[in-house]
């Protein structure tokens, strides 16, 4: 991936209790380096979108990774990964990492790149 110039926005501050590991969020701000991201509230967690565009957020205590549906039954077969489904509806296109395969720094890096990767890979919005 192309580097980018720095400007991240600011960490947005909640009122409440939130649904999502605000942990695994800073840790995903590591992850992302110096990578333009803007975090926005959504589907009860934050999402982390690159021009426009989700690459990752925080579903409960879950990685959720836009990896696109070429890649999607290859990223399911991974342990600790499976479909990312709304209301019931399997989501094309989007993973959920848990336990193993994010307790690492190696592996959470492994998915938020792919995550970033794919965002990259479409036209800003």
């Amino acid at each position: 991936m192309p580097a980018k110039a720095v400007r991240r926005q600011e960490s947005v501050a909640y009122a409440g209790p939130m649904a999502f590991d605000e942990h695994l969020a800073d840790r995903i701000r590591t992850a992302v380096g110096d990578t333009i991201v803007d975090e926005k509230k959504m589907f009860g967690g934050i999402a982390f979108l690159l021009d426009g565009n989700m690459a990752v957020g925080v579903s409960g205590e879950e990685l959720m990774v836009r990896v696109g549906p070429e890649v999607m039954d290859e990223a399911v077969a991974h342990d600790g990964v499976r479909p990312f489904e709304m209301s019931g509806k399997r989501m094309e296109g989007w993973i959920l990492a848990g336990g193993d395969a994010i307790a690492e720094d190696s592996g959470l890096q492994y998915w938020v790149d792919i995550g970033l990767d794919f965002a990259a890979s479409l036209p800003p919005k």
